[in-house]
């Protein structure tokens, strides 16, 4: 009978270890919360408060931190026609054209009726043709 109780001991499992090859180590956090890449869902309300911080800055003269405003309002609320023709106005300031006729473009798709359709399409027109990037 000592055998019998001798061999119900010996019949501990084995140590587990993390070596099964379904199981991956995780990467540790990101350290530097910055270098993260900032994902935009739908949210009018940060959009508002981005144009708004925009005129702000618009009014004072300061056209890159308002355009890099209005380009937040854009991404946080892509259906935002304000925000793109504020934007194109403030790109045209700086003379970024070709930032200008993209945001115009799409001021244009989401608003194909405005009043004041025309005279982008002519503003538009009058500027030069976009080269092909290489």
């Amino acid at each position: 009978m000592a055998c019998g109780s001798l061999a119900a001991q010996d019949q501990t499992p084995p140590p587990k270890t993390n070596a099964h090859p379904a199981v991956q180590e995780q990467e540790p956090p990101e350290e530097d919360e910055s270098l993260i890449p900032k994902v935009y869902v739908l949210n009018p309300l940060e959009g508002s408060r981005n144009i708004t911080a925009g005129n702000f800055y618009f009014k004072k003269g300061n056209y890159r931190a308002a355009a890099r405003r209005y380009l937040e309002a854009t991404r946080w609320d892509p259906g935002s026609s304000e925000a793109f023709l504020k934007l194109a106005e403030t790109d045209e300031k700086v003379r970024d054209l070709a930032g200008a006729r993209d945001a115009y473009t799409k001021y244009l798709a989401l608003v194909p009726d405005a009043k004041n359709a025309d005279s982008i399409k002519k503003k538009i027109a009058k500027w030069p043709a976009v080269s092909a990037k290489k």
